[in-house]
């Protein structure tokens, strides 16, 4: 007799819990696809922080070595205004719009592969429907109807 309280009480337990799950995941998907979102909008923003944190420390290390070396200025110049060295005795690579179009998009490619990603996840896009969150919603009442009244009998018996 003692085994099968314990059945009794380990199905209760999972006919309870799934229908509780299926009811709270019906009247919650929509704050679960804020969550996810919300998530989505922190990932981009670190991203974008991690980037301008990148940058700074870029620009930090050129001004020191603008502050140590004078004569940078001038090649940092001439390769930021495009500006033609006449120095003899230096060659100079020439860089062509297509070379700088590959880099731009290749820099691009990077910060949009990341947004790409599905904001919401596939099933809580389809718990979102009204039909099918009804129906969720129904069929955990209905495991939890069912747990009470087949297997709320533990106290009852002896």
């Amino acid at each position: 007799m003692q085994s099968r309280n314990v059945i009794r009480t380990t199905l209760f337990a999972v006919f309870f819990s799934s229908g509780a799950a299926a009811v709270a995941g019906s009247l919650l998907c929509d704050d679960l696809a804020k969550y996810y979102q919300n998530k989505q909008l922190l990932k981009a923003a670190q991203q974008y922080l991690d980037r301008l944190q990148s940058l700074n420390t870029d620009y930090d290390v050129l001004l020191s070595r603008l502050e140590k070396d004078p004569n940078l200025i001038k090649r940092v110049a001439s390769a930021t205004l495009g500006i033609e060295q006449k120095d003899p005795n230096t060659v100079y690579p020439k860089l062509t719009p297509q070379h700088l179009a590959a880099a731009r998009k290749a820099l691009d490619e990077d910060v949009n592969q990341c947004q790409t990603e599905p904001v919401v996840p596939s099933w809580l896009r389809r718990l979102r429907e009204p039909r099918r969150r009804i129906m969720l919603f129904l069929a955990g009442a209905g495991l939890i109807l069912i747990s009470f009244t087949c297997f709320a009998e533990l106290g009852d018996r002896g």
